[in-house]
């Protein structure tokens, strides 16, 4: 179900995005709790997540028990979280901004929320491609927009790209993630970089036709839709694929990694990633706790944990995974996703996508 935010964007016209910005900030900084006195004590760190506890904590309680420093999580979703920075200014507790999506880090960064490094850790650990140029932001681990499909209903050769799942032939048997998910709008973003608006907006008219009702808030429901069989195929994050098999072996549930062929664009990635805010007054005590998540234990935690990629060249990904070298990443640079944005949702609003 579509949350109150979600509904007020979608009933307004665009004319008026604006004052529809405005509105949400002030929903947002009503809707968090306030944190404890104690959360600016200088063995404590306060991180503003946009990844859900369940996924991040264990890393951190690693970080906790190694240390002695405390980390105190604030979890929302990653637009509201950068809404709140910019509101709080120099008041602001956070330490740290973590998000799954590169573009809100590179927004957070033109927004001057985050404040550049110079650490060797970081660019020994972690190639440039996936951090900022002045280290404001830097990767952590990696996921690529795939194709699942039911191995009962559907055969691997029947689709080479993200793109053929607007072809009529997949109308009524194809489910996608709704118009406000981050992966969507970044997946988008990346689909208009290479192919333009024209075949981009073709493509989320197929989208939205063959999809009808199987729109989902949450991609572990596509997973689900899919290895029920109540679709044949959905877009989702690799890594929810493999998270439902590692509970539900026999599902009967297979990835694509589409647009390999010649002359394909790649298959799309994402990043989670952190930054140190530029307010911080905890800022040593912070790259410690950056230091360890791009380290080959942090790195490796990340594999293990989420069945994500990890982002340094030494740390294996879980051999469940499909193998990183054996297929390509769309050349879109991760720093292009915040100034791809707004065009973005504005084509997914025309084209009128749930």
């Amino acid at each position: 179900m579509a949350t109150f935010r979600e509904r007020l964007r979608a009933s307004l016209p665009m004319l008026h995005r604006r004052y529809i910005h405005a509105l949400l900030l002030l929903l947002t900084l009503s809707s968090f709790p306030f944190l404890p006195a104690d959360s600016f004590a200088a063995d404590k760190l306060v991180v503003y997540s946009g990844r859900a506890e369940r996924l991040i904590k264990p890393v951190f309680d690693a970080f906790t028990a190694k240390t002695g420093i405390q980390v105190d999580l604030l979890s929302s979703g990653t637009t509201e979280l950068v809404n709140r920075l910019k509101a709080e200014g120099d008041r602001t507790p956070a330490d740290l901004l973590l998000t799954n999506d590169a573009g809100s880090l590179e927004l957070a960064r033109e927004a001057g929320l985050l404040r550049p490094l110079n650490m060797r850790e970081i660019e020994r650990a972690i190639p440039s491609q996936f951090r900022a140029a002045d280290n404001s932001w830097v990767g952590l681990s990696g996921r690529f927009w795939i194709i699942v499909y039911n191995t009962t209903m559907v055969k691997p050769d029947q689709l080479n790209s993200l793109l053929d799942l607007a072809n009529p032939q997949w109308k009524d048997k194809l489910a996608i993630p709704n118009s406000g998910s981050e992966y969507l709008q970044a997946g988008v973003s990346v689909i208009r970089a290479t192919h333009g608006d024209e075949r981009t907006k073709k493509f989320l008219e197929g989208l939205r036709d063959n999809a009808g009702s199987q729109v989902y808030q949450k991609s572990s429901q596509i997973v689900d839709a899919v290895a029920k069989g109540q679709v044949a195929v959905g877009i989702v994050n690799h890594y929810y694929v493999y998270r439902h098999l590692a509970t539900q072996p026999a599902a009967p549930l297979a990835v694509i990694m589409p647009d390999q062929k010649e002359g394909g664009m790649g298959a799309i990635m994402n990043v989670t990633g952190i930054g140190i805010t530029k307010s911080s007054t905890h800022v040593d005590t912070a790259k410690l706790l950056i230091e360890f998540l791009v380290a080959q234990a942090g790195q490796k935690m990340f594999a293990d944990l989420d069945k994500e990629y990890p982002l340094h060249p030494e740390v294996k990904a879980d051999p469940a995974l499909v193998d990183r070298k054996s297929f390509r990443a769309a050349q879109v640079p991760l720093t292009r996703l915040a100034e791809l944005r707004e065009p973005t949702l504005m084509l997914i609003e025309q084209v009128g996508l749930r």
